[in-house]
């Protein structure tokens, strides 16, 4: 979810969103405050609300989502993004926005309303060219820290039991409609579906992407690694406890697209790529680097076949050779899994630079 990316005009708050912020004390029963409709993903729909006592988002999931295909989720994921939200505050702390009411029979929560000014949009950043490493390495950190804090834990286990809801948004529009596609991949696709599914470590994002992630202020200067801002992480409707090689492989995969949306930040994309992997790696705790470096290697090309012809392609690859520079570097490593992240680099750069 970015908070950040307004729509051009004011939007009029539905009456029912109006009421639950009454009823969770957000808003004055006298009051009815003007709302501008955010232009974020596909999943959900999102505001900004000017309070009496300030600005704050507000966010209420879709039945079916804004993709050409027909896609449907069940909008309880609103509930399990609220709850990783506080997860990751008792992790990170300010790093992470508090949630500051929840409405789970309407399906909505509002949280601090994150000014584009100072919290811009990481996608946004890497579109103009600036893909700095050091945030990179910095989103690998903080990716690594949940992924850590949550690992082997049997209560955010049960409580985020929620394979059904990670199958529906995640396994079935991304590597299984992929595999309905590209026949003679099936069984590579399906086996990487089986892998996922039944890998459960810790609790996982499900939606680690440029475009959920918010560039904040750096932290004081006891914190090096922020320099170059704080990653915030947004948009955890697909949270999951489940296989962290997911998130891994889900937020590189968005860098190596973007090195054909941005071929003149090429250079510094994969460097950011580099870093995420590298630093991400470097605290992994809870089982073998190696063993989760190999999963997120044979994952990542399956995810890029999927962004051109899954149920969700992104939106800025719309030149068929482009996409078919995709299709030729995901189907080789594929066929040829490379099982390190630094051999599935390698190769994406050779058949995209051919």
């Amino acid at each position: 979810m970015s908070t950040s990316s307004p729509t051009d005009l004011p939007s009029a708050l539905p009456p029912e969103v109006e009421r639950s912020l009454i009823a969770m004390g957000l808003v004055d029963h006298d009051e009815h405050p003007s709302a501008t409709a955010l232009a974020g993903g596909v999943s959900s729909e999102i505001w900004r609300v000017d309070t009496r006592r300030g600005p704050i988002c507000v966010k209420r999931a879709l039945a079916r989502l804004r993709v050409a295909q027909d896609w449907r989720a069940p909008v309880e994921r609103n509930a399990y993004e609220a709850a990783w939200l506080r997860v990751a505050r008792e992790v990170l702390g300010e790093s992470a926005p508090p949630v500051l009411g929840e409405d789970r029979r309407a399906g909505l929560f509002a949280m601090p309303y994150l000014d584009p000014a100072d919290h811009p949009v990481w996608k946004a950043r890497l579109r103009d060219g600036d893909a700095r490493p050091e945030f990179a390495g910095a989103v690998g950190q903080q990716l690594a820290r949940i992924h850590a804090a949550t690992a082997g834990d049997g209560e955010v286990a049960r409580a985020f039991a929620t394979d059904r809801l990670f199958t529906a948004l995640r396994l079935d529009p991304y590597l299984v409609a992929t595999a309905a596609v590209h026949r003679e991949l099936e069984i590579a696709l399906l086996d990487l579906v089986r892998v996922t599914a039944t890998t459960r470590r810790c609790l996982v994002h499900g939606d680690v992407s440029p475009k959920n992630i918010l560039v904040g202020p750096p932290r004081p200067a006891s914190d090096p690694a922020t320099a170059s801002g704080t990653p915030v992480l947004l948009d955890a409707e697909c949270a999951w406890y489940g296989d962290p090689a997911f998130d891994l492989a889900f937020c590189l995969n968005h860098l190596l697209l973007k090195c054909l949306w941005v071929p003149a930040a090429r250079t510094g994309l994969l460097a950011c790529f580099d870093a995420l992997a590298a630093r991400y790696l470097a605290r992994v705790d809870w089982e073998p680097p190696a063993e989760l470096e190999l999963r997120a290697a044979r994952l990542l090309p399956g995810l890029a076949l999927a962004r051109v012809d899954g149920k969700s392609p992104v939106e800025y690859l719309v030149d068929e050779g482009e996409r078919n520079r995709v299709r030729a570097a995901a189907v080789h490593l594929l066929r040829t899994p490379s099982a390190t992240l630094a051999g599935v680099r390698r190769i994406w750069q050779r058949e995209i630079e051919r």
